[in-house]
């Protein structure tokens, strides 16, 4: 360091301290929008549930449903990697993980629902299930049923249905603190946004909510629900979803993308109305530049053809079903809604083929780029947090274990999330 006394320089001190003054507000600015990934797990998946239908034992339910549809339909491992195209290596540990995955944890988020899949109903019955879902969620959590995720999706702030969708979000809330408090995986989905005004509304209610019950101010998130037009591109021209994120001041957790609403509201005729229709990318490519950075993830639709019937008729829905979990893994969608239990299968059959294809490569990438070693490929900082966000993922969802991350990589769990920038790592 001492010869850095003896190299030449031309600019005054006082040059960089006022470019530093005159950028003090970028950047806290850029530290405030883009405080970058979260740290937590995000679930590869969520199931929603209309709250009427929604039961104590609706977790376990759709993990059995899915366990007899695999042994109805692809009862060992070489007949569901002959249905969904699997290789070899791939098709034995898929498969035993796919099946030890519906009997361990089903589902990894579950919303029971109060918009589209519940509808309208009379006040005293939807204050009823309610208070219900609530005291049902409360107990789950008490017993260690819960899964990792759960929460509600109550009905939107258009002026027709928001007094009701406000009262039974207070329900809801109001009965998990008087049965002990809010869960860590609560989870609250705003849906059918179109204007940010109706996202500070929504942050309104939350902060009202918080100081009623002495909560922690921001303690309280939400998921925004992008099924409209005006959610991607607003009368003024702009990028309404990125105002939305704003406007949440911090609590949006995710953006979740409504397949048919948003299709519809296009003009799809239904026949082709699908998460891989040219009008579902453009929207989710929208989402996707607004929420990079902000902490806020990304969630694909869902597909409404259900594996039901015969089994030649189920093998072509999951082969339906896989695809387009491929599809959005591969474009960085990495959750997506299930409406069946018989998606589960191929959810997962998809996103653990997805991790387990790549461990090897990926594991041997970033173990040479911590080594500082040579290689064919000259990977950078930009690429070692992608490499170690992707095993990360696939530790998280169960789709490869600590064991043989650490043995590839030479790497410990605290290790990765440093290069993931979920933490510090000097390297």
């Amino acid at each position: 360091m001492g010869q850095q006394e003896t190299v030449a320089t031309s600019l005054a001190d006082t040059v960089c301290e006022g470019i530093g003054a005159a950028l003090a507000q970028v950047d806290a600015d850029l530290a405030r929008r883009y405080p970058g990934d979260p740290g937590t797990r995000q679930p590869i998946h969520t199931v929603y549930v209309p709250g009427d239908a929604f039961t104590a034992g609706t977790l376990g339910s759709w993990g059995d449903q899915a366990l007899a549809m695999l042994d109805e339909h692809a009862p060992d491992a070489a007949a569901l990697a002959g249905v969904l195209g699997l290789s070899d290596e791939l098709a034995g540990p898929v498969y035993e993980r796919v099946r030890a995955k519906l009997e361990r944890e089903p589902v990894e988020d579950l919303r029971i629902d109060f918009e589209d899949g519940y509808g309208l109903r009379s006040d005293a019955e939807e204050d009823e299930t309610a208070a219900r879902a609530a005291a049902l969620v409360a107990a789950a959590y008490r017993d260690g049923t819960a899964a990792p995720y759960m929460g509600i999706r109550m009905k939107c702030m258009e002026a027709a249905v928001r007094d009701r969708g406000i009262r039974t979000l207070d329900i809801f809330l109001t009965g998990l603190m008087e049965a002990g408090g809010l869960p860590d995986g609560l989870v609250l989905t705003l849906p059918k946004v179109t204007y940010a005004e109706q996202v500070t509304a929504m942050v309104r209610l939350l902060e009202a909510f918080e100081k009623a019950r002495g909560l922690t101010p921001g303690r309280i998130g939400f998921e925004i629900q992008i099924e409209t037009t005006q959610a991607i591109l607003g009368a003024d021209g702009r990028a309404t979803v990125a105002r939305m994120i704003e406007a949440a001041e911090g609590r949006a957790t995710s953006l979740h993308y409504g397949t048919f609403d948003y299709s519809a509201s296009c003009g799809v005729s239904a026949a082709y109305q699908a998460s891989d229709h040219p009008a579902a990318d453009h929207a989710k490519a929208v989402m996707q530049v607004a929420a990079a950075g902000t902490g806020v993830r990304l969630s694909d639709g869902s597909t409404n053809v259900l594996p039901v019937g015969p089994t030649a008729q189920v093998h072509e829905a999951w082969k339906l079903h896989h695809g387009l979990t491929r599809r959005a893994l591969a474009r960085a969608y990495y959750q997506g809604w299930d409406m069946h239990p018989g998606h589960l299968p191929t959810r997962y059959a998809a996103v653990y083929a997805f991790y387990r294809e790549g461990l090897e490569k990926a594991a041997a990438r970033l173990a040479a780029y911590v080594a500082k070693a040579g290689g064919d490929v000259m990977d950078e900082p930009a690429t070692a947090k992608a490499l170690s966000a992707y095993l990360l993922r696939g530790l998280d969802c169960g789709a490869v274990d600590t064991a043989e991350v650490a043995r590839l990589t030479g790497l410990t769990r605290t290790e990765l999330d440093g290069l993931a920038g979920r933490g510090v790592m000097p390297v």
